[in-house]
């Protein structure tokens, strides 16, 4: 009897685990294009010209960042 109830009590919270995974999968995979902010296009042709196109906006990132002064700290501590 012990054993029978502890298979039916297993059964069941495996049943609760599926249904929550499930729900945890659908809600993942519907409202990720509509998530998606518009950015610069895909990178389109082969993986090589895909690799340096990337390589290129991060180098014109970066040095757009360098290129920015920043405020100079002000000299109150003497």
């Amino acid at each position: 009897m012990r054993a029978l109830i502890g298979i039916a009590s297993l059964l069941v919270v495996l049943a609760i685990v599926g249904v929550l995974a499930k729900k945890q999968l659908a809600a993942t995979q519907a409202p990720a294009p509509a998530l998606q902010a518009p950015g610069p296009a895909a990178p389109t042709g082969t993986v090589r010209e895909q690799s340096q196109q990337i390589q290129q906006q991060v180098q014109q990132q970066m040095e757009g960042l360098m290129q920015k002064s920043r405020p100079l700290p002000d000299d109150e501590s003497k």
